[in-house]
């Protein structure tokens, strides 16, 4: 009987762990989907911007008061889980505060994850506010409709409770000690939690163990949900900001990527020896789309920032198109590459391989309106806290829309033409440029 509490706890563990990896490799699956892009070069610049921006939270304090606040959730729980290393060998072995034998270091470490813990809940609380309270305009676009606002606000809670029952559980712990109570050795220190303790004052030892122990196991259950939820969260960037910003795209923003199928069109063009009327070859297949219409045209790297994005709304607050009223918001255009990257999973799932279902990234989620608001000034990728690059997915669009349906603006498409026809994008004759000098 007294290592069924052990038991339980392992087959918990196994079962949060063991559906946390199968969502990881799904997770995985989906991002290879994407066409292979090589991002290996210039390895050292790489490390050094995942270590000054992921782990850094470098662009997270441009702006001071969310930044600040970020660090501290983000320390807070990267620390306090080192805890979690505790409670696990705890709860397989039996023991109670196994890491206790450290002595002063334990009381430095507990008392450490105490403070955080406070700083953790009170940043939350000022995170909630924010979103629900003063109501900041980034988060009341119309994609934060819905699921969006419910599952920012869902992570704050879910963030509370842990931080509120990893205080709870001491509080009680710290009474268990004061009372000599058996397994509670006289470890560790308690700068907060000493002064929720006075609240279970006249508690029998029994009473207090069953809400030390009730607190211990919701704490741990709650964390393994909580991972386990992050697949289906936008705090995935949880797991994907470091991949995300090792592998962003090093040259100048500016600087836009020519399409290797149209390099290969046009290098056969300027082959005098190349026959223009000759079959393709057996072993070339189909001819590569030119842009992207489907998250499947996209590359792996624009697959994985889709489910990196945190909706912060960074970009979509920078971006002029959407400041001047336009439909572009450059998360909504990350937001529904994800939502469409999910569909095509689950068509995998149920059909082993993606079967046609008569719908397309392009216009079913992305209407051409928001894609031709785009100016192209890269504010976006700028703001993204981890990297991310929404105009590389409206530039794929937009050069499918092009190529492949020829459907551009009226105004754009004159100026092509004039491009073709006149050398500029003027409706004037190149004999005629230099009228104007003799005009007075």
């Amino acid at each position: 009987m007294q290592y069924i509490p052990n038991i339980l706890f392992l087959i918990i563990l196994v079962l949060g762990i063991g559906f946390f990896l199968k969502n990881i490799k799904k997770l995985y699956r989906n991002i290879k989907l994407g066409k292979d892009i090589d991002r290996s070069d210039n390895k050292s610049l790489r490390w050094r911007n995942m270590a000054k921006i992921a782990l850094g939270q470098y662009k997270m304090v441009k702006r001071p008061i969310s930044g600040i606040l970020h660090v501290v959730v983000y320390l807070g729980f990267i620390i306090i889980n080192i805890e979690v290393l505790e409670i696990i060998i705890d709860g397989l072995f039996g023991t109670h505060r196994i890491f206790g034998f450290l002595g002063g270091f334990y009381n430095f470490l507990i008392g450490s994850f105490e403070i955080l813990a406070f700083l953790v809940f009170v940043a939350v609380v000022i995170f909630w506010i924010r979103r629900n309270v003063i109501r900041i305009k980034r988060f009341l676009n119309p994609e934060m409709t819905g699921w969006p606002k419910m599952d920012g606000n869902l992570i704050l809670y879910f963030e509370m409770v842990l931080m509120s029952l990893f205080l709870l559980m001491n509080a009680a712990d710290v009474q268990l000690q004061a009372l000599g109570a058996e397994h509670y050795a006289s470890v560790g220190a308690y700068p907060i939690s000493q002064y929720i303790a006075p609240l279970f004052e006249g508690m029998t030892e029994s009473s207090l163990i069953v809400l030390e122990r009730s607190a211990w196991w919701i704490h741990i259950i709650g964390i393994l949900v909580f991972l386990n939820y992050l697949y289906y969260s936008k705090h995935l960037h949880i797991l994907l900001a470091f991949p995300n910003t090792w592998y962003a795209k090093l040259k100048p923003k500016g600087e836009l990527d020519n399409l290797d199928a149209v390099t290969k069109e046009v290098m056969l063009m300027m082959d005098p020896n190349a026959d223009p009327f000759a079959a393709p070859a057996e072993d070339e297949g189909d001819p590569e789309k030119f842009g992207a219409s489907d998250v499947l045209d996209l590359n792996w790297v624009q697959l994985m920032n889709s489910y990196s994005c945190t909706e912060c709304g960074r970009c979509t607050s920078e971006c002029p198109a959407n400041q001047t009223g336009k439909k572009l918001s450059p998360r909504k255009i990350m937001m529904d590459t994800r939502d469409r990257l999910e569909t095509v999973s689950k068509n995998i799932d149920a059909n082993g391989t993606f079967q046609p279902d008569g719908k397309q990234l392009l216009d079913d989620h992305i209407s051409k309106e928001e894609l031709w608001a785009c100016t192209t000034c890269n504010a976006c990728t700028e703001a993204c806290p981890i990297g991310i690059d929404p105009l590389s997915i409206i530039m794929d669009m937009r050069r499918y829309m092009v190529m492949e349906e020829s459907s551009a603006p009226s105004d754009l498409n004159n100026a092509m033409t004039n491009i073709e026809n006149n050398g500029a994008p003027w409706p004037f004759n190149q004999m005629d440029r230099a009228n104007w000098i003799n005009e007075s």
